[in-house]
């Protein structure tokens, strides 16, 4: 049996190394590092596979993030609403830009933010509300966008984790998540669904003039080569991991297929065991499975993680301290207890390896061993 990885990128470019490789080639071969056509190409790429007006590449989710809320014009004090249980990125950048993060809690069956909790924390300062698609599925956009439109608001999708999932609306009609709020942001992280061999990020939006506005961020604030009208940053997808997203881009929906039939495995060894909670599953979205995240009942989850890693089994805690406790954004608003769905999961979660070169033999591994611990 193949060594077992939470992300085997070896194997998954084995199985496309000539694409990757000559891509590669053609950028070196061209010089054309910054950029250059390679990454023009893959933005409009990726505008027809979203079906979306607009691609702005850039650095990384991170920065995604923050040209989003620069080019929005959000001032200090505004506040942005968004998930405890989410990695701190989203919080990160609102904290650096001088807005005020807020904080709520999550749906316990899908882990998305609760759109409740969101009008309950909606106040005359808040400005924007950033729903973050959580382990590769879409949060309840229909719902979010009624309660933005109520309260003119602006809506950043943290697609991070879940480019290429699908959001049903009530009229039967799709889109793509990423693509629904004012603004979508997505990383290329070399671990995502989609990702890069480096750092990598992109932006999506159907509004004509705040694509023009982060074209404009992300390139130091320029409208015209050494003039600078807006303070801006310096966020570029280079063109070299263009050319290996561009190689990657086709075969995504085969990639989250593949992980929707190891999702599949380990439901149907996991399914009504009283120990074990598998993922839910939001009925108007489908699920790209960037994480499979069960949560543990009656299980000493330190034990599990050390009896896997005896198994040379990977596992891992996405994520074990929630942002509201987190130590840099400590905050007299907030306490423990105060979002008891979000530290239950933080304390009770476990994710298992899934990409999209696992194999039964190693899924029959993982599951045996998994229900061999929890039931002796």
């Amino acid at each position: 049996m193949k060594k077992l990885q939470m992300v085997d990128l070896h194997s998954q470019y084995l199985n496309i190394r000539n694409e990757i490789d000559k891509g590669i080639r053609e950028v070196i071969d061209s010089c054309a590092f910054i950029n250059g056509p390679a990454v023009k190409q893959f933005q409009e790429n990726l505008e027809r596979y979203l079906g979306v007006k607009h691609v702005i590449p850039c650095a990384n989710g991170t920065d995604a993030l923050q040209v989003s809320m620069m080019a929005l014009g959000l001032q200090p004090g505004d506040e942005v609403i968004t998930s405890s249980f989410t990695f701190i990125a989203t919080a990160e950048v609102i904290a650096l830009l001088r807005l005020t993060p807020v904080l709520v809690d999550v749906d316990p069956g899908t882990y998305n933010i609760d759109p409740q909790a969101i009008r309950n924390a909606i106040t005359p300062k808040t400005k924007a509300i950033v729903p973050v698609h959580l382990f590769g599925q879409a949060a309840p956009m229909e719902e979010i966008m009624e309660i933005a439109r109520e309260h003119n608001l602006y809506v950043i999708e943290d697609n991070c984790q879940a480019i290429g999932c699908d959001y049903i609306f009530d009229d039967g009609t799709t889109k793509k998540a990423g693509t629904i709020g004012h603004i979508g942001c997505t990383s290329f992280f070399p671990s995502k669904n989609l990702g890069c061999y480096g750092d990598g990020g992109a932006i999506f939006t159907n509004d004509d003039e705040l694509a023009k506005q982060m074209r404009v961020v992300v390139n130091h604030g320029m409208t015209v080569r050494y003039y600078h009208d807006y303070v801006g940053v310096n966020s570029r997808l280079d063109s070299i991991q263009a050319a290996i997203l561009n190689a990657k881009l086709p075969h995504l929906d085969h990639y989250a297929a593949r992980r929707r039939e190891a999702a599949a495995f380990y439901d149907e060894a996991f399914a009504n065991h009283p120990n074990l909670k598998i993922p839910g599953r939001y009925p108007k979205s489908n699920h790209v499975f960037h994480q499979y995240t069960l949560v543990l009942e009656g299980v000493d989850r330190k034990a599990l993680i050390d009896y896997l890693a005896s198994c040379e089994i990977p596992a891992m805690i996405y994520y074990p301290v929630p942002l509201h406790l987190q130590k840099a954004y400590l905050d007299p608003r907030y306490k423990p207890g105060d979002f008891p769905v979000t530290e239950y999961l933080c304390h009770h979660v476990i994710s298992l390896p899934i990409h999209t070169e696992l194999e039964e033999e190693q899924l029959l591994y993982i599951t045996h061993n998994i229900l061999d611990f929890i039931n002796q």
